[in-house]
């Protein structure tokens, strides 16, 4: 943020600035009002054992951090679904960046169509709403369309029998079990790639176009000019993109940990899925900070 000699923002910039906080106060209001005593409950609640009675429950504080160390040292699952979580989180965050950056790049071309085309490419967003979503996983006749296509294929699967090929001839390692992991879901991830196609496209809408030409006279290549030009631009979108992934993923309804802490909720063991949801809290919180820092060390910005 710009500042003149004294220290001081301009009248401009101090317009900015308050149109920017005007923006984000319906969230810190309904964050101070409504989340900030919950999340101190909550966070209470994992040090007690709670005693649920008729219409209220009574706090007990226990000992020895009993409810993490049932997490982390009695259950055995816990502790697997946290590591396996993360490292899928890890596939599939950085699979969803490439694919949207990519398809951001495309849709950033100039084509007839453009703006129908990037209307369908955004329609991920709609569809991965929890009301569409509800309709699409109950409905019968996209189980029926579903059930036909799997019987025209007889059971067949592309992937799986290059697979197959792979394995037989000794090449079926775990990172090709992970690339066909990720051709068997693409569904998926481009349900999960709409904001951030979005976001990408307006920071590629932001580099003038003159930065390109200047490199085209320097005679850079198609293929320069994306890592010379284009990437550094917008680098600093690709910090934003992955914290909002990171995120997106915690919260995803196939998330066996979310699944765990859930089925405890619903078993009114409250003080061990208090622990269990703060652990998985805090490990993505510092996840997220080493690495946003490791990214932000290559991040370009610019006037």
């Amino acid at each position: 943020m710009k500042k003149n000699l004294n220290g001081k923002m301009s009248g401009l910039e101090k317009r900015r600035a308050v149109t920017g906080y005007l923006f984000i106060s319906p969230f810190i209001l309904g964050f101070l009002l409504f989340m900030v005593k919950p999340l101190f409950q909550s966070l209470y609640m994992s040090f007690c054992n709670v005693e649920v009675g008729s219409g209220n429950f009574k706090l007990v504080l226990a000992k020895n951090f009993v409810n993490y160390n049932k997490a982390f040292r009695v259950d055995p699952d816990f502790s697997r679904m946290l590591i396996e979580g993360f490292l899928r989180m890890i596939v599939y965050s950085l699979a969803i960046m490439v694919f949207s950056f990519f398809v951001a790049l495309i849709l950033n071309q100039d084509f007839h169509g453009r703006a129908l085309v990037r209307a369908i490419f955004f329609l991920p967003v709609i569809l991965s709403s929890g009301v569409i979503l509800g309709l699409e996983s109950n409905n019968s006749i996209i189980s029926m369309v579903q059930a036909d296509i799997a019987d025209e294929l007889n059971g067949v699967s592309v992937t799986a029998a290059l697979e197959s090929i792979l394995r037989t001839a000794g090449v079926g390692t775990r990172a090709y079990e992970q690339v066909f992991e990720l051709i068997d879901n693409i569904y998926d991830i481009a349900l999960a790639s709409g904001i951030q196609i979005i976001v990408f496209l307006s920071g590629l809408q932001t580099i003038p176009e003159s930065m390109y030409e200047a490199a085209s006279i320097e005679g850079c290549t198609s293929w320069e000019s994306l890592w010379k030009v284009t990437f550094p631009m917008v680098s600093s979108i690709f910090l934003v993109n992955w914290v909002y992934t990171i995120v997106d993923f915690c919260m995803r309804t196939d998330n066996e940990v979310m699944e765990k802490i859930t089925d405890n909720l619903i078993l009114l063991d409250y003080g061990y899925a208090s622990a269990m949801a703060w652990s998985y809290f805090v490990l993505t919180m510092v996840f997220l900070a080493i690495s946003a820092f490791i990214i932000s060390r290559r991040v370009y910005y610019y006037e």
